[in-house]
């Protein structure tokens, strides 16, 4: 019995035990999914797009995006094109849901998007699958799973679509995990993204009609010296300030996506691709701008002029900005990696030049890790991915441009989802809407009541303490027994209580959270706040001890 008791005590938890296993189907579902899509989006139609003469590789952005355009509104009922913001925004989400039209709409634009040489990533398009199956997965286990399955297989997805689309695991499980904040990581996911990535890769790679490869295949043969870590710290802080530029553009791309006519910006940022596409099969001998940027990993590997490497690195930054503007799907991960390749090259080829270094393989990882780091805040992600393709060469140096780069971003991130770090129990709570404990059922007193009436009707018949006044539906303050006590009794029957009220206590807005009521409250010294609308008009009260109640129930509805 004793032994059986300890052989027992080594198995996992019930609940941990199914929630891997549910990863592990998880991460294989991903895997197969991915493989299809990448087939179809990149062996299929990219790669045949690329084979077409150059009147038509440029006018293809045009109807991709177009095609876009229409699906996003007709199938997936004017849903935004975003997808790994998907995967953050739904990750921070309480009941994190995706829908079954705009998962479809998304991948058939990201399919157009990129397909048609839209200069995004496949990777935002596998991430969105992949919490998406991984919330599907959830769904149907969501019995015999804990209360956090759902985050946790969603997490899961994500990895899994990265460590696919990559084939490169560990990056998947780091960027799923780093991406959803700045300045903080999902902790309690790693068990089962790590399977789930895993998974994913290992069911990729059994896959015959895709390439068993990294996306971006690079040569590295430097040995390591002081030079190439000066060098980091070099690029590091040039892409700390380039990635927030970038950050930056893509923020007002975004923007501006959300503005004008979909139908507008589609043909406009088509035009600017395809005018784009010619100029840099022009000067490139290539039309280096189509697509997410693969070609120009083996176009940089050679190449010696300044010129040419800095006018790519501006058409490429160009290119991804126009896409994102015309509302094309896609990520931004290889389109910032890819940024940083070129710019590690520029910076290699000048230190050639001055004599510093014979040697330029490591530059282009360097400047990828440095880049990726400091637009979407995930250094780790990007270290990990530069060890993947390097086999763990050139971690080092990684570290240090990563580092560096993200002390020069600051708080630049090219995801507007992302949150700065994990709020603890309390925080969470208080960072809740206003409206989630605002009571609308409330007692008020007009304001040309007389001060007896308060006392009587309220103070004494309600045992409330303090009550707002109102003129009409306009809020004019809140009358309380502590001012009521101070004054003489016999003025109470002439005296209104719009005279006595005291309009110095913080009125609250509808868009506050319950931390900002509570903060207002601390100050004042009060209990007990009026909501108005942006007329003056009366809405409600908020009162401490229904935010207390609030968290007790949340708490018990938690539990169960």
């Amino acid at each position: 019995m004793a032994l059986t008791q300890r052989l027992q005590s080594l198995l996992p938890e019930a609940v941990n035990s199914r929630l891997l296993v549910a990863a592990i189907g998880v991460g294989l579902t991903v895997g197969l999914s991915v493989a299809v899509v990448d087939y179809i989006v990149i062996e299929f139609l990219l790669h045949q797009l690329l084979e077409w003469p150059l009147g038509l590789q440029a006018a293809a952005p045009v109807v991709g995006l177009l095609l876009t355009a229409a699906v996003l509104r007709t199938v997936g009922g004017r849903c935004s094109p975003s997808t790994s913001e998907e995967y953050i925004s739904t990750f921070h989400s309480r009941y994190p849901r995706l829908a079954n039209r705009p998962l479809a709409a998304r991948l058939i634009g990201g399919a157009a998007t990129i397909g048609l040489g839209g200069a995004v990533g496949l990777e935002g398009p596998a991430v969105y699958l992949g919490s998406a199956i991984g919330l599907r997965v959830q769904e149907k286990l969501d019995r015999y799973l804990g209360r956090d399955s759902a985050k946790l297989l969603l997490t899961a997805g994500a990895a899994a679509g990265v460590s696919a689309l990559f084939q490169a695991p560990a990056t998947g499980l780091i960027f799923a995990l780093e991406s959803p904040y700045r300045d903080d990581v999902v902790h309690k996911a790693l068990l089962p993204s790590l399977v789930g990535s895993a998974a994913s890769f290992l069911a990729f790679s059994t896959v015959p009609f895709v390439k068993h490869e990294t996306v971006l295949g690079f040569t590295y043969s430097d040995e390591l010296g002081p030079g190439h870590l000066a060098g980091a710290v070099l690029i590091g802080a040039g892409a700390g300030v380039g990635g927030r530029a970038f950050a930056w553009a893509v923020r007002g791309a975004k923007s501006l996506s959300k503005q004008a006519s979909p139908w507008l910006l589609s043909a406009g940022g088509g035009a600017v691709l395809a005018a784009m596409a010619i100029l840099s099969n022009f000067i490139f001998d290539e039309p280096l701008t189509l697509g997410p940027g693969f070609a120009v990993v083996d176009w940089v590997d050679n190449q010696t002029s300044l010129t040419l490497l800095v006018a790519l690195f501006f058409f490429r930054a160009a290119a991804t900005l126009s896409t994102v503007a015309a509302g094309g799907v896609g990520g931004l991960f290889i389109p910032l990696a890819i940024q940083g390749v070129i710019f590690g090259s520029v910076v290699g080829n000048v230190l050639r030049a001055l004599d510093w270094t014979s040697e330029g393989s490591i530059w282009p990882l360097l400047g990828l890790a440095a880049f990726l780091a400091a637009g979407y805040r995930t250094p780790i992600a990007a270290v990990m991915f530069v060890a993947e393709l390097s086999r763990g060469a050139a971690v080092v140096p990684a570290l240090i441009a990563a580092a560096v780069s993200q002390l020069v971003a600051g708080s630049a991130s090219v995801s507007l989802a992302q949150r700065v770090e994990r709020l603890g129990h309390l925080e969470g709570r208080i960072a809740l809407p206003l409206t989630s404990a605002l009571t609308t059922d409330v007692m008020t007193v007009p304001s040309d009541a007389t001060v007896s009436e308060f006392v009587w009707v309220h103070a004494l018949g309600r045992r409330q303490r303090a009550v707002p006044v109102v003129d009409g539906a306009r809020y004019v303050g809140q009358c309380s027994i502590d001012v009521v006590a101070s004054m003489d009794r016999d003025t109470w029957e002439s005296q209104l209580v719009g005279d006595v009220a005291n309009e110095d206590v913080p009125i609250a807005s509808p868009s506050w959270t319950l931390r900002d009521a509570v903060v207002a409250m601390e100050r004042a010294d009060v209990d007990q706040l009026a909501v108005t609308d942006n007329t003056g008009s009366f809405i409600g009260m908020v009162y401490e001890s229904e935010i207390v109640k609030l968290g007790e129930i949340l708490d018990e509805t938690e539990r169960s």
